[in-house]
């Protein structure tokens, strides 16, 4: 499902940015037919999403990579599920992101839609210690 590819970027722009990377989906520069590529924090945010969104065994080359929250959609939304996912989160974004480092992982029932939990990712970066911040709802199933 998801696909990251690092690449080497110049001394200069290592000192001041972080390296450029691919992520799904692709994007292409209208004007001069280049890809385009992510950098620093938006780069982070999508390779937490892909990273939280692939399941495991889903990627080929790397079967362990994901984290495999849609794993959890079916389930209640109640404090074990609630606890399982923030685990998956944690254990994900830590073996994978190496960009970064967790600060707090929240995971919260939405007050206005019982089967809902809003996803609250906060880390800092390693390189220049610059605080960041990854949001999501993922819909469970009722209850709880």
């Amino acid at each position: 499902m998801a696909t990251v590819c690092h690449y080497p970027d110049t001394q200069a722009q290592m000192n001041s940015r972080l390296s450029p990377i691919i992520s799904w989906p692709l994007e292409i520069e209208l004007d001069n037919g280049r890809l385009r590529f992510a950098e620093d924090n938006p780069s982070i945010r999508q390779v937490i999403w892909n990273i939280l969104a692939t399941r495991p065994g889903e990627r080929l080359m790397r079967p362990e990579f994901g984290a495999g929250l849609y794993n959890y959609i079916h389930q209640p939304n109640n404090e074990t599920t609630r606890n399982l996912i923030k685990d998956a989160v944690v254990r994900g974004v830590t073996r994978w992101e190496p960009r970064v480092e967790l600060t707090s992982v929240q995971v919260l029932p939405d007050p206005e839609q019982i089967s809902y939990v809003n996803v609250s990712i906060h880390y800092r970066i390693r390189q220049n210690g610059t605080a960041g911040q990854a949001d999501l709802s993922l819909q469970l199933a009722s209850g709880g």
